[in-house]
């Protein structure tokens, strides 16, 4: 179909997939997205094509891949369904619509990250416990971030205390799911990484501004 959906996710654990037109007379007042159960919040929203794969990643190190059409598409009012089933004092972190030609990055607070090959991520139904993407522990802290990268990116990571840097993706290399990953930023004691933001590189967004 040339049909595109809202795919969004909620710390925890729930997805709900709408069709994108449905939000296409936003009112200035705004409109109603999402029914969330008590307690429970919107992190991530995210369009898809209708037949794309989602991974949903967790604060433990979890991780679920299944087919978005596991998910019925649901009016604006609708709460959803569940993405994945999280263990004790687990949170979704975030979640992706996988695009083929692209890695995942995830990433802890303690500074660490791996890149792994999307085929390590076996497709099983929604709402299950998913399975362990990075070790989380005392030496690499716990999940904070989970993307699509590419040779080409660069990544810029920021900590808690403000301290930013600018690395290339093509530095990672790519390794295997559950292994523990490697040192992207060293940190000073006490800090940890507050976010990463994937950005094309400096020749491309040259290349951008001259084009």
């Amino acid at each position: 179909t040339d049909q595109n959906y809202l795919m969004m996710f909620t710390e925890q654990g729930t997805v709900k997939k709408t069709v994108l037109s449905a939000y296409s007379n936003v009112r200035r007042g705004g409109i109603q997205a999402i029914n969330l159960n008590k307690g429970d919040s919107l992190i991530e929203v995210r369009v898809t094509n209708g037949s794309q794969d989602i991974i949903i990643g967790t604060y433990n190190g979890m991780a679920i891949r299944f087919n978005e059409s596991d998910v019925r598409n649901m009016g604006r009012t609708a709460t959803g369904v569940r993405g994945i089933r999280l263990g004790k004092d687990d949170y979704v972190i975030g979640g992706i619509a996988v695009k083929q030609a692209s890695t995942l990055l995830v990433a802890t607070d303690k500074g660490f990250g791996k890149r792994s090959n999307l085929g390590d991520y076996r497709i099983t139904k929604r709402g299950g416990k998913g399975i362990i993407t990075v070790r989380t522990g005392e030496r690499n802290g716990k999940m904070i971030a989970l993307m699509q990268v590419n040779d080409n990116d660069e990544l810029v990571i920021m900590t808690e205390k403000g301290m930013v840097i600018r690395q290339g993706v093509n530095k990672l290399r790519v390794m295997g799911r559950a292994t523990q990953g490697v040192r992207l930023i060293k940190l000073n004691e006490g800090d940890r990484i507050a976010d990463i933001a994937r950005v094309v590189s400096e020749e491309e967004e040259e290349q951008q501004l001259k084009g």
